[in-house]
């Protein structure tokens, strides 16, 4: 049984990995993309958002840009761009339990091994605790990457965020003007 959560720990330790890299590298792409494209917003070199970016296809679709239509295009590019966030958060609260879980079972197995036989020693005992203890330290270890890597994927999204909303107020603005 040791084993067994064992694999499922380290199953959720590569989905941990693998979500981590796809979205901190969607984030961060979409992240230099509208800071680009902010950039050229302040400096006056455009009175739209750059061709790349996220709201440029929600603009292209109606005819004066207005608050309703730049916060759904800042909405879903959210919620694109952080989606896998909660996968990481079902792993980090649910990978210590699974290592406790195969802690218990190890040491369960162990009081009955040692139940059949007439005398037990610390040098029996010892051994097979340690190994069923290995399951929670394998749960702690995948709960903090995940945690971890929850943290700095949201905080990536709020960056994002930020961008398209400061975007937003200068379309706004520049809409305002004519």
């Amino acid at each position: 049984m040791t084993l067994f959560v064992l694999l499922l720990l380290s199953i959720y330790f590569i989905a941990t990995v693998w979500v981590f890299l796809d979205r901190l590298l969607v984030l961060n792409s979409r992240i230099r993309s509208e800071s680009k494209s902010l950039k050229s917003l302040y400096r006056g070199q455009s009175k739209s958002v750059a061709g790349n970016s996220l709201i440029f296809t929600y603009l292209t679709r109606v005819e004066r840009p207005n608050q309703a239509i730049l916060k759904a295009a800042s909405s879903d590019a959210i919620r694109v761009s952080t989606k896998g966030l909660t996968w990481l958060s079902i792993i980090a609260s649910t990978s210590p339990f699974i290592g406790l879980f195969g802690t218990v079972v190890g040491i369960l197995e162990t009081f009955s091994t040692l139940g059949s036989h007439t005398s037990a020693s610390l040098n029996v005992v010892a051994p097979a605790i340690s190994e069923a203890l290995i399951a929670t330290a394998a749960g702690i270890a995948v709960a903090i990457f995940a945690y971890t890597f929850h943290l700095i994927l949201k905080r990536k999204a709020y960056e994002l965020s930020s961008l398209l909303s400061s975007q937003s107020e200068v379309i706004l603005a520049h809409t305002d003007e004519v």
